[in-house]
């Protein structure tokens, strides 16, 4: 589950909050009744923040690392789609791929390069057509570009570019 941290770090919050609310009231109408004395106060104030500060520490952590999570995932469904996009349709308008995952055209160049980084995506991409094509890499195994039929360059870890037409192909 992907907001479980941050579930679990508001439940921490939530009975810390309580915990000490509760103690201020029963330590505040013993002060008031003249049945505890200003040192039992201060050892039952002692007790209560031993208690409440580490849930209420916890759970902010949590909250906050549920928060990075949840967007991380969000990023990670992204590039989902964008596989399952290309890899279904074979090829696919960077347009379109911007338009499905409500985000610009450089969001979805970086999403490309991470999935190539990774090692998830084969293909080509011809950024003036602004078109994405999925290609087997024994497709691609060739020196010439699958677009226009010019020598390819290698212009970094699996990405070479053709340079006559700009298209990248994303290799193994």
């Amino acid at each position: 589950m992907v907001a479980s941290g941050r579930i679990t770090g508001i439940i921490m919050l939530a009975i810390g909050l309580i915990i000490a609310l509760g103690a201020v009231v029963w330590l505040g109408s013993g002060m008031a009744e003249g049945t505890l004395r200003g040192s039992g106060f201060a050892l039952g104030l002692i007790v209560v923040l031993i208690l409440v500060l580490p849930l209420a520490g916890g759970g902010i952590y949590l909250m906050i690392r549920g928060q990075s999570e949840a967007k991380e995932y969000g990023e990670i469904e992204k590039e989902r789609k964008i596989l399952n996009m290309v890899e279904t349709q074979g090829q696919v308008k960077v347009a379109d791929v911007a338009l499905e995952l409500k985000t610009n055209r450089d969001q979805v160049k970086g999403y490309i390069y991470d999935l190539v980084g990774k090692g998830l995506f084969t293909g080509y991409i011809n950024w003036n057509d602004g078109i994405l094509y999925a290609k087997a890499a024994s497709e691609l195994a060739t020196t010439k570009c699958p677009n226009c039929g010019g020598v390819r360059e290698l212009v970094g870890k699996g990405v070479v570019k053709c340079p006559f037409c700009g298209a990248e192909i994303f290799i193994p």
